[in-house]
């Protein structure tokens, strides 16, 4: 489908990036939305059908702010995310807040702003950017697991209310991907973290952004209008089931 907006949460880096990409690829007019609005601009610059703004996903009203400027979203990603490797109790409820605001919240402040016009419109298409973290658990991520767990029983619904009008929601959750988050990570926890999970991955490689962003934008498509309140996983075998 030509003519398509498209609204990218976390465009400005890492998966959002290689999403925004690809989308522009398929024709659509990415919004590449992201906190770190000169991200943003670096990655919207690459591309013939991007723009960049500014979009902090926990603050309701800045949300409201740009999707009421960009008007019509036929394509919601939510693809923002944030986390720091800490056994629970290590964690504070701040810190709780933050990863469940960046991580959850930020998908129903989004949903909430475009899905109203997806309805009236009878069309559109939410993909929300969750974990394998989400599906089967991650040590040293609870807190993060438990939102991301939440946004995937959170898409189904939408799914199931959104049906009848056209609209689909799914679910992409990545394995362990080579972005600047795991890259982080891995500085606190170590390069053999890092040489651990390759070695537990089947195809023996960490996903790169595209893979990611490849499930992404079949979920976006028009061949894809059937599927609904699906989760997949793109891990490289490494859960499957």
């Amino acid at each position: 489908m030509p003519d398509r907006v498209a609204l990218v949460t976390g465009g400005g880096g890492g998966i959002g990036a290689a999403i925004a990409r690809a989308l522009a690829a398929d024709g659509c007019s990415v919004a590449v939305a992201d906190l770190r609005i000169e991200a943003a601009e670096e990655v919207a610059n690459e591309l013939e059908r991007a723009f960049a703004v500014e979009l902090d996903v926990t603050d309701g009203a800045s949300v409201k702010r740009v999707t009421s400027e960009l008007g019509e979203v036929d394509v919601l990603v939510n693809a923002a995310g944030w986390d720091e490797l800490r056994p629970f109790v290590e964690t504070d409820e701040d810190f709780w807040d933050k990863v469940i605001a960046i991580n959850f919240k930020g998908a129903l402040h989004t949903t909430r702003a475009t899905l109203p016009g997806m309805l009236e419109r009878r069309r559109g298409r939410i993909v929300n950017v969750a974990s394998d973290a989400g599906r089967v658990g991650s040590s040293m991520e609870s807190v993060y697991s438990g939102a991301k767990g939440g946004l995937i029983a959170f898409t189904k619904t939408i799914a199931r209310e959104a049906a009848r009008a056209g609209v689909t929601a799914n679910v992409v959750c990545p394995g362990p991907t080579r972005t600047p988050l795991l890259e982080g990570m891995a500085e606190e926890g170590g390069e053999k973290m890092i040489d651990a999970l390759t070695r537990a991955i089947p195809m023996r490689r960490l996903a790169e952004p595209e893979d990611i962003a490849a499930a992404v934008t079949f979920f976006a498509s028009e061949p894809a209008a059937f599927i609904t309140g699906q989760t997949l996983s793109v891990s490289g075998g490494l859960t499957m089931a």
